[in-house]
């Protein structure tokens, strides 16, 4: 008896806590105008599901005024299920409650598929307020700190651009990220630096470039906006044409050598042929005169030897 008796009180202990963490939630909600049945709270437990941070996030939305049609705006219900999906619940309604004050356009729906993709919802309203500055190229992802590009005369610049964005919400779902704008940006500055005549051209007028860049519209199927293109610094680096046409130079050289060498080689291969035919042309006439001899012993043996006489006739010996 005794045991069933502290277990009793143990259940009640328990039950008394229970209860009043829920009493405490539901009377929360009561005074914030925000109506919920006590039995709910114990559904959301069973479910899984942090009354707390669903209230919490609820009351804030309500004493806000947002979401308050309750077909497509914010619900018990609707919290519940984007908690359930593995969304964050206070910073979607942050985000939709800072949408609101800056007069965006930022319903519960496009909150919580933004949040579900992956994005920061609450950065990228704040981001729509307060547009942030990306340096172009991004020094913490690449080793290059500026920008190389080359003129028509050959004269070598290297930029550095800082590009400022803001978060366009109707894109940011499957838009392109940062990375994106830096290369597009970083493109559109070479393109256009490559495009001018001359190298002071570019120097005078930087703002030609900016110009240039945002009339390509870079922007396109990103999740950012860009505000403005700006040229922090420029400096003039090598003379990259007259670099090349030496190295043409040097290689023209260097290729009529070898063709001077080529010829040269020819030459003396001619000469050590010709130097080669004498020598057999040689041999050919001391193997002639010396089938003589031999004709004529042959002749002396046979009696078939001719000699000529003064008067001219010939007489066999």
């Amino acid at each position: 008896m005794i045991i069933i008796g502290v277990i009793i009180l143990l259940l009640g202990v328990a039950v008394l806590a229970m209860s009043y963490n829920y009493l405490r939630l539901w009377f929360q909600a009561f005074v914030s105008n925000v109506p919920i049945n006590p039995l709910s709270l114990v559904g959301m437990s069973l479910r899984q599901v942090n009354p707390k941070t669903i209230l919490e996030a609820m009351i804030r939305a309500k004493q806000a005024g947002v979401g308050s049609d309750p077909t497509t705006g914010i619900t018990i219900r609707r919290l519940e299920a984007h908690y359930l999906a593995g969304g964050n619940v206070p910073r979607v309604i942050l985000a939709i409650i800072a949408a609101h004050r800056a007069d965006i356009d930022l319903d519960f729906d496009r909150a919580a598929a933004i949040d579900l993709a992956g994005r920061d919802v609450l950065d990228a309203v704040q981001t729509s307020v307060n547009p942030k500055v990306i340096d172009c190229p991004d020094a913490s992802n690449s080793t290059k700190t500026t920008l190389s590009a080359v003129a028509k005369n050959g004269v070598e610049l290297k930029i550095r651009a800082r590009v400022t964005v803001r978060t366009n919400l109707s894109q940011l779902i499957g838009g392109a990220t940062e990375e994106t704008i830096i290369a597009r940006v970083g493109e559109g500055i070479i393109t256009a630096i490559g495009s001018a005549q001359d190298h002071l051209q570019v120097m005078e007028n930087p703002d030609r470039i900016s110009k240039a860049v945002l009339n390509r519209g870079l922007d396109a199927h990103t999740a950012f906006e860009i505000v403005s293109i700006d040229i922090a610094d420029i400096d003039v680096g090598e003379q990259i044409g007259a670099r090349l046409q030496a190295d043409q130079a040097e290689a023209d050289t260097r290729k009529a050598r070898a063709w001077a060498e080529q010829r040269r080689a020819d030459a003396i291969a001619h000469e050590q042929e010709m130097k080669a035919q004498v020598q057999a042309n040689r041999a050919n006439v001391l193997l002639a005169e010396a089938e003589v001899p031999m004709a004529m012993a042959e002749a002396f043996r046979r009696g078939t030897l001719q000699t000529t006489g003064p008067s001219g006739n010939g007489s066999a010996g």
